[in-house]
């Protein structure tokens, strides 16, 4: 059994997120449980290692006590994610936050074209944000200007996807399992696979499923943390 001094000497918790929760509303449900549990002092130590959108389940790493000096660490290393791609149509978002904004057609996509595609892919590739996201331009996070209707150039970075695997094929559905470097969008992803199929898509679902050597598997439910 833990103990209020194991918190504040440091722990790594592995939470699996549930859907529609922001990564700050499982830190601070996690903050809730443990103070009312161990009396823990007003200005105890706890975050999380990597943003997961609330439209996103799966591994979210939350730090405690002198553990969170580790977090830039463990956000440097490599994640997996799982999710679903849906050709034949884009929204504003890349993913479900928003609403269609255009279709295409994807009578010609075929299986032997999406595994060609997914080739493009791999290595290291240059990507732009969604406009939809919490990067920071003059001042405002992106999602901000792009609800107020603000034109805004987004410059493109660097990442890298070193494992691309098509796991389903289900049209307009299709299935991946991606490995990628710190910083990669896999919204940006699926909207970008779907131009390099000539046709548009978003993400439709997403979990993280490892961070490093930190998997899901091992992970818990906040509700099940609390039990």
């Amino acid at each position: 059994m833990k103990t209020a001094e194991d918190f504040l000497e440091g722990q790594i918790l592995l939470i699996d997120k549930p859907l529609t929760w922001s990564s700050f509303q499982a830190v601070n449900k996690l903050k809730y449980i443990l103070k009312r549990k161990y009396d823990l002092p007003k200005k105890f130590k706890i975050g999380h290692a990597g943003t997961l959108d609330p439209l996103a389940t799966g591994l979210l790493i939350i730090c405690t006590g002198k553990f969170t000096k580790k977090i830039t660490e463990i956000q440097a290393q490599a994640k997996e994610y799982t999710g679903t791609i849906t050709v034949g149509a884009t929204t504003p978002s890349y993913d479900l936050e928003t609403e269609v904004d255009a279709t295409f057609p994807t009578e010609h996509i075929s299986e032997a074209l999406i595994l060609e595609t997914t080739k493009q892919f791999l290595g290291e590739i240059d990507q732009k944000p969604p406009v939809f996201s919490a990067i920071k331009k003059d001042g405002k996070r992106l999602y901000e200007h792009a609800r107020a209707g603000e034109e805004v150039e987004i410059a493109s970075r660097k990442t890298t996807i070193h494992e691309f695997e098509i796991t389903r094929i289900a049209l307009p559905e299709i299935d991946f399992r991606v490995k990628c470097s710190k910083g990669t969008y896999i919204r940006s992803l699926a909207f970008d696979f779907g131009i390099a199929l000539n046709s548009g898509a978003h993400l439709t679902a997403l979990r993280r499923t490892k961070i490093g050597d930190y998997d899901v598997m091992n992970g818990v439910s906040p509700e099940a943390f609390e039990k």
